[in-house]
This record gives C-alpha cells, structure tokens and sequence, in this order.
C-alpha cells in the first residue's frame, strides 16, 4: 500500500521538517499555495505561508532601487528577479525575495514562468532576504543553503532594525562585510541610511538623494 502524501495542515510551517523531495515539490508545486515560500536543503523543507506587511514589502523595493541604481550609475552589468523559485533537482529548492545576476559572463536563465533550473543556469549573484520574522533562519539555515547553491553574497534585512547583515560566501566560509564585494563601492551602511530615510520620506526623494551620493 503506498503511503499518501502529507497535506499542509499536517505539515508544520516556518521550521525545517524532513522531507523528500517528491513531498517537497507536493507543496511548492501546488496552484492553491502560490502565495507560499519553499526551501528544501539536504533533505528538509521548509514553508513560509506567514501574510507579508507593509513594511517587508517597502524594505524590499528600497534595496532593490539602491542596488540597481548604484548598478546604473557605476555601469555595472546587473540583472534583478524578484520573489523567483530557483532549484537544483533533488538536492535544493528556494524562493529569495530578490536576486540579482551581476557581472558580464554568467549563463542567465531563460525567460519562461518555470523554476530556474540551477543545473543549466548559473546561481545568481547575490540574495537579499528581507527578515520579518524570519531574521534566525535566514541568518543561519539559508545563508548555509545560499552558500552551498554558489551564492557569492548574501544580505539578510533586519526589517525591525531597518539594519543590512551582508556576507561574502565562498564554499567554505561566510565572512560579515561592511562594503559589498560584487557591487565594489557599495557600503552597507547607505543601504541601511535608505531603509531608515524610507520611514519618512517618498520614493522619489530617496531616489534622487541616492544619485547624488552616487555620483560624488
């Protein structure tokens, strides 16, 4: 008798539970979850189905406009995904709230509505996960799954301290970083001035103080 395969109510979310792939992809593949998150590393899943509020989503379009408009003003190859599921087959599953390909020469994955097959396609460049709730796991589990997927650099947004953990990965290490290393130049201390301008002031004031302070 083959066994059937767990629903979600019997399935803890926002913890790391042991899981195959196949009951992975049973959630991560099913239309009436879409608006949930899916990671899956060394044979464990997790699912973030937790509603998302004001202030995730303003932090996240802030680090997006500093980074590729910094991108922009020093003529810095940059590609941006936002919320895109990206897996390596059987091993590793993730959905990181934004990610970039940066640089000239890195295979970048077709356009199509499919997940980004990590096994013909480069990993991106760097990860920015925007931390409501979620600031322990997506400090210690997925930055070790970003670094076993060849991220080169991972920011982890406090949204509660409108602060910026970034690190520099490599394949045996994470090392904190105050300037960013795949966008030179960056400091990590601007982003968090623009988180903590974004409180207070509009888009387009945030945007033109950053390409003043771009282009000293």
């Amino acid at each position: 008798m083959v066994n059937p395969l767990p629903t979600i109510d019997t399935i803890p979310t926002d913890t790391w539970v042991e899981a195959t792939w196949e009951e992975f992809l049973t959630f991560a593949d099913d239309p009436t979850l879409e608006s949930g998150r899916f990671y899956y590393d060394q044979g464990y899943m997790r699912i973030e189905i937790a509603a998302l509020g004001s202030a995730h989503g303003r932090d996240n379009s802030i680090v997006s406009t500093v980074i590729v408009l910094y991108a922009a003003i020093k003529n810095i190859s940059i590609k941006e995904l936002t919320n895109t599921t990206f897996r390596k087959a059987r091993i590793r599953g993730t959905q990181p709230d934004i990610a970039f390909y940066i640089g000239n020469n890195l295979k970048f994955p077709p356009r199509n509505n499919s997940p980004v097959n990590l096994n013909e396609s480069n990993p991106p460049t760097l990860v920015v996960e925007i931390a409501a709730s979620s600031l322990e796991d997506d400090t210690e589990r997925k930055q070790k799954l970003y670094q076993r997927l060849g991220v080169q650099e991972y920011w982890v947004v406090d949204v509660n301290a409108s602060k910026v953990i970034a690190s520099s990965l490599s394949e045996t290490e994470s090392t904190l970083i105050q300037e960013s290393q795949v966008l030179p130049g960056l400091e990590i201390a601007l982003v968090e001035e623009a988180l903590r301008r974004s409180q207070t002031e509009d888009d387009g004031a945030i945007s033109r103080w950053l390409l003043a302070t771009f282009n000293q």
